[in-house]
């Protein structure tokens, strides 16, 4: 597929051809939604805890005799049935994480780059670089774009300028090449892809 390339200024620069075999998929919602799934799990800090009865420090001795005091039968203190006992089975410290093969990954990552070019939600532009890391004059380039919620993926490098200008904007997330992900794909409206990162995801999937 062709898809016209223009400048963060908005000008012409020229056309791209996009490989069917990335973009233009039919997009699986299942497999897009399996990977998700695997980013928000392994992103779990898993570090949630509650004192369980063998954490909490409270003598074992026997509350009153078995018999004969007309109440129920109690033994430890610690039981789960007394304010100050341990909790039954509370949150321990845990990964969340869950296994996805890494060919399943890279699928679902291009069904989620042939989605964004479905919907028409894929811009290509020539570079993301500018002289002066100004976050005002960034602004005005993406409104002429029509970017108000959008990921914008460059090359390995980063420009620092671009960065350092695009990370005060709400909704906007700059990334190289090698933080492309899925969720973040979805999350946003608009994913707006560099030259050199169609090169690097052509290379990758070749």
């Amino acid at each position: 597929m062709e898809l016209k390339v223009t400048t963060l200024e908005g000008k012409d620069a020229g056309s791209v051809e996009l490989s069917d075999a990335i973009f233009g998929l039919e997009p699986r919602a299942d497999i897009i939604q399996r990977c998700v799934q695997w980013q928000l799990n392994k992103r779990q800090a898993g570090t949630h805890k509650a004192q369980g009865r063998a954490d909490v420090w409270r003598t074992g001795k026997k509350m009153y005799k078995q018999k004969g005091t007309g109440g129920a039968r109690h033994g430890s203190a610690r039981v789960p049935q007394f304010r100050g006992g341990g909790r039954a089975f509370g949150p321990v410290v845990r990964s969340h994480a869950t296994d996805l093969p890494k060919k399943v990954r890279a699928l679902a990552l291009k069904h989620a780059l042939s989605a964004k070019a479905k919907d028409g939600g894929l811009i290509v532009i020539d570079a993301a670089a500018v002289k002066e890391a100004k976050t005002k004059a960034l602004i005005g380039h993406f409104s002429g774009l029509g970017l108000t919620n959008a990921l914008i993926i460059d090359g390995a490098e980063l420009n620092t300028g671009f960065a350092t200008a695009a990370r005060n904007i709400p909704n906007i997330d700059v990334l190289p090449i090698q933080g492309i992900n899925v969720y973040d794909i979805l999350r946003r409206h608009k994913l707006v892809l560099t030259k050199a990162a169609v090169d690097a995801l052509e290379a990758r999937f070749k």
